[in-house]
């Protein structure tokens, strides 16, 4: 049985590890946060690969693994300092281009959800954008005690689905909503292929299980509101 070879220290690679981090820098696009500029980011990615070393399988290619954790902490951070306060039609199945509604025409207040937001999370959202949390005490000192928390209300929703959606649907929305796969990709794992010249595959029976999905959720929606989540 060949020997297992050995870990390499952290610092014998970092050279690697920065290249891969430097690559992100462009897709590093909230700039509107003025406490943090990716300088910032790369250091707190340097540092989580650190903690991550000793999970590193020296069997297998370092990139891969040093970027699969740098995508997932990127990802971490913009929820962390800017998804938890922006409005849920950035995380809803309905949603569209240019602030299109698959459900309610436009993303505003007749959704029920949108309209929460806007009571509760707005402020938060419009003062952490432009600059740093504490230049904006005062506005933040007078929001409501009522949070609206988008991550708990996606959590709900997904939860809810499970009981509305049936087995074919639900394993839809969840390739296309809870893991964000392009339909394409999701028309691959479902095995679903086409007859028709021009289109990818599986592209009929993804649309209609996605008119499907969106039916029952305007359903519950409207039934519950807001209340759901």
């Amino acid at each position: 049985m060949p020997k297992k070879p050995k870990r390499p220290k952290f610092e014998d690679c970092i050279d690697i590890i920065d290249q891969e981090i430097k690559k992100r820098r462009n897709k590093w696009n909230l700039t509107a946060l003025a406490w943090m500029d990716f300088d910032d980011v790369s250091q707190i990615l340097r540092f989580h690969i650190f903690k991550k070393w000793e999970m590193y399988d020296p069997t297998q290619p370092l990139t891969p693994w040093v970027n699969r954790i740098i995508s997932n902490q990127i990802k971490n951070l913009i929820r962390n300092n800017y998804g938890n306060f922006t409005r849920p039609c950035l995380k809803c199945a309905a949603a569209e281009g240019f602030g299109g509604c698959n459900i309610y025409g436009d993303q505003d207040s007749k959704c029920p959800l949108f309209a929460k937001w806007e009571k509760t999370k707005k402020r938060a959202h419009d003062a952490k954008l432009p600059l740093a949390l504490e230049n904006h005490t005062k506005e933040v000192a007078s929001m409501g005690g009522d949070f609206f928390d988008v991550e708990v209300a996606a959590t709900k929703l997904h939860k809810k689905m499970k009981t509305i959606l049936k087995a074919n649907e639900l394993q839809v929305y969840e390739l296309l909503y809870i893991e964000n796969l392009e339909e394409e990709e999701v028309a691959k794992k479902m095995g679903y292929k086409t007859t028709e010249k021009n289109r990818q595959p599986g592209y009929k029976q993804i649309k209609n299980i996605k008119k499907s999905i969106l039916t029952k959720v305007k359903k519950e929606i409207d039934k519950s509101g807001a209340d759901i989540f």
